[in-house]
Parts: C-alpha cells; sequence; structure tokens
C-alpha cells in the first residue's frame, strides 16, 4: 500500500528545499551563532520549505503564488547570506557552491511553478532563471 502525502511533499522543489535545509543546518553548526549572518541565514533556509507546503495547501492562484514568490525569495536571500559570509573570509567560494547550486535549482523550479498555475496548468517543471528569456536576453 502506497504511503499517504500531503501534496507538497510530492513536489520536487519542496524534496530538494529540504536537501538544502539540510545542508545549511550543517553550515550553520560549523558557524559562530554571532556572525551577523547567521540567524537570518537559518530563518531564510527554513522559511524555503514552510512556504512552499504553506502555499500547496492554499486553494486560489494568488495565495498559491505569494506564498511560492516568498519561499523564492527566501531563497534568493540565503544565497546573499553566503555572499556575505565570503565576502566577510568566514567561508570559501568551494565551501558554498553545492548551496548555491541548490538555491538555484529551487529558484528556478519555483518560478515554473508560479507560471504553471499563472497559466492555468498546474504541473512542475523547470524554468529559467529570474527574468531571462529563452534568447537569454534579460527582462523586468
Amino acid at each position: 500500500m502506497p504511503t499517504r502525502q500531503f501534496d507538497h511533499e510530492k513536489l520536487s522543489v519542496y524534496q530538494q528545499s529540504l536537501h538544502f535545509v539540510a545542508w545549511a543546518g550543517e553550515l550553520l553548526e560549523r558557524l559562530p551563532k554571532t556572525l551577523a549572518a547567521h540567524n537570518p541565514f537559518d530563518r531564510a533556509s527554513t522559511s524555503i520549505p514552510l512556504n512552499i507546503a504553506e502555499g500547496t495547501a492554499k486553494t486560489t492562484t494568488p495565495d498559491r503564488c505569494r506564498y511560492f514568490d516568498t519561499a523564492r525569495g527566501s531563497a534568493v536571500e540565503c544565497a546573499a547570506c553566503l555572499d556575505v559570509l565570503i565576502a566577510r573570509k568566514v567561508l570559501r567560494t568551494e565551501e558554498i557552491e553545492a548551496g548555491k547550486d541548490m538555491l538555484i535549482a529551487i529558484v528556478s523550479m519555483l518560478i515554473g511553478l508560479v507560471k504553471s498555475h499563472e497559466s492555468g496548468r498546474l504541473r512542475e517543471d523547470g524554468s529559467l532563471y529570474f527574468g531571462e528569456r529563452e534568447s537569454g536576453e534579460v527582462h523586468e
């Protein structure tokens, strides 16, 4: 008999966000809690799967998209926290590459979810990163 799941648990982006939370948790254990970026990074990394789950539970497209956009914003905030840790020489670029790769994938999948909801097609697929068009040009 198949295991019962919540709808959000079936999403690849949710599963990927949990992988990122685990990766971020291991990184946070190595960093002093007194670092200014520690708490925002912890909060933002946790916010990604929580907002995906809550968005999936919403019944209207605008509500779902708002939560998916919040999750996307939290993922970008995590990327910025990692950049701050590099700029402050707390971490080396090599130490954050895996995390940045996960965040780029998460952001792309969230954009795909929002686009699929807005177009009326409920599916999870890959998407171009942020405002990039297929031609490679960027729009805002």
